[in-house]
C-alpha cells in the first residue's frame, strides 16, 4: 500500500513515564520549498525531546515530514510549526526543534525552536 504524505501525527504510551530520558529524531533528508523563488529547500531537522505521558510515533513522524515537501514556507516558520505540532500531539516535559538547512545565497541557516 503506497504511503501519502500526512499532518497526522500518531503517539503511543510513554513505556517509562516515572523514568527521566531523552529521545532524539534527526532528519536529514528534509525538504520544503521557498517561498519566495519556488526553489526546493533542503535541510535537516534535529528533535530532543524528553517525553511526558505520550511518545512520538516514526512512521507518522516520516510522512508528516514528507508533508511538507511541496509547501511554501520560510525556515524560521516550518521549525516553530514542526515543534509547536509535536507539542500538541505528545505533551512533551521539554522540546527542542532544531532546523539546519543548506547553504542558500552563501549562509548557513540554523533555526532553534524550544518548549517550553
Amino acid at each position: 500500500m503506497p504511503m501519502q504524505p500526512s499532518k497526522a501525527l500518531e503517539t503511543f504510551e510513554n513505556p517509562y513515564p516515572d523514568r527521566r530520558y531523552t529521545i532524539e529524531f534527526t532528519c536529514a533528508e528534509f525538504t520544503s520549498i521557498c517561498p519566495k523563488t519556488g526553489q526546493p529547500d533542503f535541510g535537516t531537522i534535529v528533535i530532543r525531546y524528553v517525553p511526558g505521558p505520550r511518545c512520538i510515533e516514526l512512521k507518522s513522524l516520516k510522512l508528516y515530514f514528507w508533508s511538507y515537501r511541496n509547501e511554501g514556507i520560510f525556515y524560521e516558520a516550518v521549525t516553530n510549526m514542526i515543534l509547536d505540532d509535536l507539542v500538541a500531539a505528545c505533551d512533551p516535559v521539554e522540546m527542542t526543534v532544531i532546523g539546519r538547512f543548506n547553504v542558500r545565497g552563501g549562509i548557513d541557516h540554523e533555526i532553534t525552536a524550544a518548549y517550553p
